[in-house]
């Protein structure tokens, strides 16, 4: 529901209209700042009815990779339900949502390659041969390209998105696997999970640029929404590596818990979490006193991470327990657990816009 509140400025009357739903997510509330200057308290009224007869926006749906089940479930963020489940032959592993939202990309690490899943239709439309051990992928935030890591044999295959033709293959690091695409679209950045290090790619030219060392077998990587820095998990040393990206030289280590899987932003880049496999917990490092601040207890295994575009809500993938745990970043709570499939892995950016 909604409130009406009006002030008086002179002669006239000021009217702005509030959210008060109690929802599960931030983002289901209404836009705050829209405020009308009226003239006439009934004329106000008048115009907030009208407005909240208005259907609010659709929510993001989050597509979570079931491994062990060869599916995917389909969660609609408004409800916290699974509202469908596509068939994914090949052990579905990595996900990437296309910046529209209308395709999600799946790596297939048994079928040697990726899914393509149309939103709409909610069904498997295509499929990709890459390479034997596809494991991270991402998609361009223009939507034009698809990367992904090959685990055994060293290198980040480019796809054109709309031919799904192979444009280059680059060798990196030992054992890719987590991939993130700068906000700009100019670096690509890959996670060496044996080499102990992360490839800078330059998109234009396709080739490695700078290679920067970090902890122990890192695997899951994000990016500021400025680009400034990666922050990497690294498994074996149980700590995250700060990069700055323009030197590609770590700035800073800070450590969390066991087995640290994969890292994700939230509240304007203020808060990284990061997902603990051994100890089923999520680390939350204030990113400007690069400490750690708090620790969340989620499920079983915990590895995919993704915030929700409300910037708010973080959802984590719980692999022994088949299911996602919802984190209330302000908070610090889990506010939801949302039943899945056997495997839930969803390793990548999973959520839509």
């Amino acid at each position: 529901m909604f409130s009406l509140n009006c002030r008086r400025a002179g002669s006239r009357l000021v009217c702005g209209i509030r959210s008060i739903l109690g929802d599960r997510h931030a983002s289901s509330r209404l836009a705050s700042g829209i405020h009308t200057i009226l003239g006439d308290k009934a004329v106000a009224i008048g115009i907030a009815t009208a407005f909240l007869s208005t259907p609010l926006a659709a929510q993001p749906f989050a597509y979570i990779s079931n491994q062990l089940a060869d599916s995917v479930s389909v969660i609609d963020t408004a409800t916290g339900s699974v509202v469908d489940t596509i068939a994914v032959p090949g052990k579905p592993a990595g996900v990437a949502v296309a910046p529209d939202g209308n395709k999600v990309y799946v790596s297939t690490p048994e079928a040697k390659g990726f899914a393509v899943v149309d939103t709409k239709k909610r069904e498997v439309i295509g499929s990709v041969a890459v390479n034997d051990g596809t494991l991270g992928i991402a998609v361009s935030p223009d939507g034009k390209r698809i990367y992904v890591a090959d685990w055994y044999k060293n290198n980040v295959s480019v796809i054109d998105a709309d031919s799904l033709q192979i444009i280059k293959t680059i060798s990196v690091g030992e054992s890719p696997s987590g991939l993130v695409v700068s906000p700009d679209n100019r670096w690509l950045y890959v996670a060496n999970r044996i080499s102990n290090s992360v490839s800078q790619i330059d998109l234009k030219t396709l080739t490695v640029k700078k290679t920067a060392q970090v902890g122990t077998h890192p695997f899951g990587l994000t990016i500021d929404a400025r680009g400034e820095r990666i922050y990497v998990a690294n498994v074996k040393s149980d700590d995250v590596t700060v990069v700055e990206t323009a030197r590609m030289k770590p700035i800073a280590t800070v450590k969390v818990n066991m087995l640290p899987y994969a890292t994700a932003l939230a509240l304007n880049d203020s808060r990284l979490l990061v997902t603990n496999q051994d100890d089923g917990s999520v680390s939350v490092v204030d990113t400007e006193t690069l400490k750690e601040i708090a620790l969340i207890t989620v499920g079983t295994k915990p590895e995919g991470i993704s915030t929700h575009p409300d910037d708010r809500h973080v959802y984590v993938a719980n692999w022994f327990d088949g299911n996602v745990s919802v984190i209330d970043a302000r908070t610090l709570k889990v506010i939801d657990t949302i039943q899945t499939g056997e495997g839930s892995r969803a390793f990548g950016q999973f959520m839509g816009k």
